[in-house]
């Protein structure tokens, strides 16, 4: 309590600055582009001519930076809003550590600094201003600045809270110690300080010293996106063409704690459908936006990237990659990286070279604008440091390709595959269903598996039979019941089973309880890792191959045996036999030998390494003279027994101070003898030798740290030689976890295994007792199941009616859900399911409107509705729910039957079309055998709802099963009751809706408006000029005129009374015109 009220009385004393300083946006800071890439090593020293480069700091003249968001000034550390310069002010002087922050805030002016002064990290200016409003730390005014601060020992904690509000962190640290500066040149000045590391959401996890954590980061991947584009519409022209494109996109997308690039080129319609889908299923942490953008491209990620998303934004030049800069640009990285790692590495395995050029090979084959975006994302990250991932470790992948299904982002928001549309959380959605994995990293491979279904039937496949053997293996290890009617074979075949099911859950059991291994390996590669992490990632792996290793893969491989395996599954096989290879198994205990794990445990540098057959002969130098350094300390105490004749004298450490001479008080020393402490009857003394041999043990001890930490480093870039086979071996745990996911799946909800046709077959669909993945396990046993039968040959399109809220929307989710998980490799919630395997998806559900991007309501459906058109083929799966309610009643079910009719005339696809347009279900007529109407069954209290008026009292019970038919009714008053609209506009409407269903049936039962219609086409061929000559003519018009009046007098229905009247008026016209 103490503490809190000396926190609020300082906050009230505390002075307050004359004037108040703004604070930047914190999701983006963008940098300046004549600012050079920012060198970590960098190191700013004092010097007191300096400090003149204030007056040019707080110019006025100086271009503030904009903020990408709201193109709104950003304030820099040094500028002082609404203020004007004064003599006084420019001529003011800083203080050394100020002079230092200024200087390394001119050269980063986008990069919120972390100062290490003492046992502290600073912030000044602004940033102290962030800083405090960000972490709740109290900010104050010291000398010149804003100045806030925090532990040395919470540096991990805080910077990872700015860096998750959207703020690039950089921490300056000294770059020399107490003892090294005493020796040193700079004995007067400040500590030497620099920039040692830049903090980003997508570089975090792979930077030193902040990996391994779990606040709000690590299980969702963190892309790093760059955007290029080219003008499509200008070559359009040139080339007389209408291809409906307006750009060329290229984008590269690297998560650089694990190694993954991916990249992709691709047309793009006005809309940005393309983009939008790779930009929600990557989710970027990051955007690099490469100038310039159209302005429908920016609208897109700039909505994405929108203040409540954090995600950072950074812009970037491209008009030097022109004319083959890019690739330049790229091959000379990757040479200058390629160079370096050659000289540290002069042996290198025929592995190594291979996995280099073939990096270089897809680097060549990649498009011309994923080329620059490429080397746009080289550039940005020479600033961090991480661009040798992209040169020697990573593993490249297109965003599309023949596999795979590419889900749009339609598919993925519509069908809740990876977040719910109520809040956005993965609760709820397609992918919490499915994730049962135990690691991080299996759990980030899940996701890529569930928005990129298989597009081959034989992978697809390989899957399936990899996760039955598994749900069986479990359901064998489960069932001990009486076993004697088996034979040996057989017994012997339900131990291995079982066997593998324990070891494969054990292992994923206890990487569960490990770090991240595939950003470990990684964090590794980058040199970034410690020791403790680098010990506990190797043990893990080491111990889950020693575990696989008990299936005897390795034997059953080598000796071909076929008759009696321990896993049948080739897949199965061939991810244990990856992950339990005996090269990696004896290279990972041989790269553990070299460290000490007591002295990685404890941050112990100085013993870190464990030197045999010798190596490192800089650490056996440097602990050489430690030990000479420690002997002479300790022999000194001999000299000192001898000259005060005490042999019983000896050091002593009080406080943290060693080789203390503690003497009585009446004893007399030489006056050269330092007093360090004394007590009432003691002195405590260092003598002048203790002195120098101390500062010459502690000078000993810097440059043992300094030869630990060269050779520290020099381990870690030896381990790139071991990177590729350390990676596939995570790669293969991550997919054994995977399908030990699906496993549990398919064991715990009772899901069947699909059957997939063979591609020569016909594209059919047919599923037995369907069921919503995630509906039924919210619903459980109160779900109803439902029935699908689509064929190519046959009945391929299915209209759905029914009411609202009977369960449509429900219906054609889950038969594209359980197509989706079909081809992931999953089993499936129903009885039975045989499938084509598709190679799209296509969704147009729900009506929402994109004020931001410039989109109506109905734009967007009519968009969706495009996208559909446009790339469907013969073996996609369409879903349409309510198309044309954006607009009015007529327009949008012409729409809706125009659309239709496209997709069964051209297109031929498996169709699923949801409508409250029940004349649409006439198109049956016309294809006749290729669709067939339905409806979602109901109950209601009245046989004849029609015959009651107040029809809106009547109980509807939904049965939401799946009937042939058409339901006339949607029960849209039922919604408004349960929307508690007021019961008066629930009457009146009713009111309404019966006289509008009388005209309706009116009209259709006496066929007025198709007599009209041939009355009048009769009447245009008989009005012609010469129809005055014809006297006959005058005889019908007469008798057709005097008719319709004294129908209109006769007639009681005042509609119809009003339409004879109308054609009375009608023919005066025509014979006043014909007359005149």
């Amino acid at each position: 309590m103490g503490k809190q009220k000396q926190q609020v009385l300082s906050r009230f004393f505390a002075p307050k600055p004359k004037t108040p300083l703004l604070t930047p946006d914190p999701s983006t800071s963008s940098p300046s582009p004549s600012t050079p890439p920012p060198k970590i090593a960098a190191v700013v020293s004092f010097s007191p001519s300096k400090r003149l480069l204030s007056s040019r700091l707080a110019s006025p003249l100086k271009k503030p930076k904009l903020s990408p968001h709201t193109q709104n000034p950003v304030p820099s550390l040094l500028q002082k809003p609404h203020k004007k310069e004064t003599p006084e002010s420019s001529s003011k002087k800083y203080t050394p550590l100020e002079q230092q922050v200024v200087e390394l805030k001119d050269r980063y002016p986008d990069v919120l600094l972390m100062v290490e002064v003492g046992y502290k990290y600073r912030f000044f200016g602004d940033d102290a201003e962030v800083a405090a409003r960000v972490l709740g730390i109290y900010a104050h005014m010291d000398h010149s600045f804003m100045t806030a601060s925090i532990p040395t020992f919470r540096l991990n904690v805080h910077v990872r809270r700015l860096v998750n509000a959207g703020y690039k962190v950089g921490v300056v640290k000294q770059t020399e110690t107490a003892a090294i500066k005493a020796h040193g040149s700079n004995r007067v000045g400040p500590f030497c300080r620099g920039l040692s590391a830049l903090y980003t959401k997508a570089t975090l996890e792979a930077a030193e010293d902040m990996g391994g954590k779990d606040e709000g980061f690590g299980r969702e991947s963190s892309y790093l996106a760059c955007v290029v584009e080219e003008n499509l519409l200008v070559k359009n022209r040139e080339c007389s063409m209408q291809s409906g494109f307006d750009v060329k996109i290229g984008v590269v997308a690297i998560e650089i704690s694990t190694g993954e690039v991916v990249f992709g080129e691709f047309n793009d319609n006005s809309m940005r459908s393309g983009l939008e889908a790779m930009i929600l299923s990557l989710s970027p942490a990051e955007l690099l936006l490469g100038d310039p953008l159209s302005n429908q491209t920016m609208k897109l990620l700039l909505s994405y990237a929108g203040p409540a998303s954090n995600v950072r934004v950074e812009h970037a030049p491209q008009d030097s990659f022109t004319k083959g800069g890019a690739l330049a640009e790229v091959m000379t990285v990757y040479e200058s990286m390629n160079s370096v790692d050659t000289s540290v590495n002069e042996m290198r395995s025929r592995e190594d070279n291979e996995n280099r050029s073939s990096a270089v090979e897809v680097m060549m084959n990649m498009p011309d604008l994923a080329v620059k975006a490429l080397a746009l994302s080289m550039r940005h990250l020479k600033q961090y440091g991480f661009e040798r991932i992209l040169c020697l470790g990573a593993a490249f992948r297109p965003y599309t390709c023949d596999m795979e299904m590419s889900l749009s982002g339609n598919v993925i928001q519509h069908l809740e595959i990876l977040r719910n549309n109520s809040d956005g959380s993965e609760a709820g959605s397609l992918m919490e269903i499915m994730n049962n994995t135990l690691t991080i990293y299996g759990s980030r491979l899940l996701r890529h598996w569930v928005t990129h279904p298989l597009c081959d039937r034989s992978m697809i496949s390989a899957r399936l039979d990899a996760v039955a053997e598994l749900a069986e293996s479990m359901g064998s290890y489960k069932v001990t019941g009486d076993t004697t009617v088996l034979d040996n074979e057989d017994w012997d075949v339900e131990v291995r089973h079982a066997e593998l099911n324990h070891l494969l859950s054990s292992v994923l059991t206890h990487l569960g309880r490990s770090p991240d291994l595939q950003r470990g390996i990684t964090r590794i590669f980058y040199c970034t890792a410690t020791a403790s992490e680098f010990i506990a990632v190797m043990q893990a792996i080491l111990h889950s191959g020693k575990q696989l290793q008990r299936l005897h893969m390795e034997e059953e491989f080598n000796n071909d045996v076929l008759d009696l395996k321990s896993v049948r599954s080739v897949l199965l096989r061939k991810l244990i036999l990856t992950a339990s290879s005996s090269s990696m198994i004896s290279n990972a205990a041989k790269l553990l030998s070299v460290l000490n794990k007591e002295a990685a445990e404890k941050g112990d540098l100085s013993n870190l390494i464990v030197i045999s057959d010798g190596q490192f002969p800089e650490v056996t130098a440097a602990r050489k003279s430690v030990r000479v350094a420690k002997e002479r300390l300790e022999s000194l105490i001999v000299m000192y027994q001898k000259q005060l004749r005490m042999r019983n004298l000896e050091f002593m450490s009080v406080s943290g101070t060693t080789h203390l001479i503690e003497l009585p008080v009446e004893v007399k020393v030489p006056l050269n003898w330092v007093k360090v402490n004394s007590t009432k009857k003691t002195i405590r003394y260092h003598p002048p030798e203790v002195v120098t041999a101390l500062d010459q043990l502690t000078l000993a001890n810097e440059e043992l740290i300094i030869a630990c930490r060269t050779a520290w480093d020099g381990f870690l870039q030896g381990f790139g030689k071991y990177y590729p086979e350390f990676l596939a071996s995570v790669q293969a745990l991550a997919a054994l976890d995977c399908l030990h996911s699906l496993a549990l799946l398919s064991r715990n909800k009772n899901y069947v295994r699909p059957i997939f046709v063979y591609d020569d077959h016909p594209v059919q669909i047919e599923i037995c007792s369907g069921r919503h993945p995630v509906l039924e396990t919210l619903l459980l046993d109160n779900f109803v199941p439902n029935d699908t039968d689509l064929h190519g040959d046959g009945e391929f399109c299915q209209i759905i009616t029914g009411p609202n809220m009977g369960g449509k929307s429900c219906y054609i989710r889950q038969v594209a859900l359980i197509a989706i998980m079909a081809q992931v490799g999953s089993f499936v919630p129903a009885s039975s399911a045989k499938l084509h395997v598709l190679d799209g998806i296509y969704t147009r559900m729900g009506a929402s409107d994109s004020i931001q991007k410039g989109r109506s309501t109905f734009l967007e459906e009519l968009s969706e509705a495009s996208l559909i058109l446009r790339y469907c083929t013969p073996r996609s799966l369409v879903i349409i729910d309510e198309l044309g309610r954006g607009t009015s009643t007529h327009d949008g079910a012409a729409i809706a039957y125009a659309t239709l009719h496209h997709l069964l005339e051209k297109k031929r696809c498996m169709t699923l079309f949801v409508t409250h347009y029940p004349k649409i279900a006439n198109i049956q007529n016309e294809f006749p055998g290729s669709v067939a109407a339905y409806h979602v069954s109901y109950l209601t209290s009245s046989k004849d709802a029609r015959s009651d008026s107040s029809s809106d009292h009547e109980d509807v019970t939904y049965l939401y099963k799946l009937k042939s038919g058409i339901s006339e009714r949607s029960f849209g008053f039922k919604v408004a009751q349960l929307a508690q609209i007021p019961p008066s506009c629930i009457n009146r409407a009713t009111e309404m809706a019966s006289k509008l269903e009388a005209v309706m049936s009116n009209r259709s039962e006496n066929g007025l408006m198709q007599t009209m219609a041939e009355q009048e086409a009769e009447r245009e061929k008989k009005l012609r000029p010469c129809f005055l000559q014809n006297l006959e003519y005058w005889d019908t018009f007469y008798k057709e005129f005097l008719s319709n009046l004294s129908s209109a007098l006769e007639e009681e229905d005042a509609a119809k009374r009003f339409q004879f009247l109308i054609r009375a008026r009608t023919l005066a016209k025509q014979f006043d015109t014909g007359s005149s």
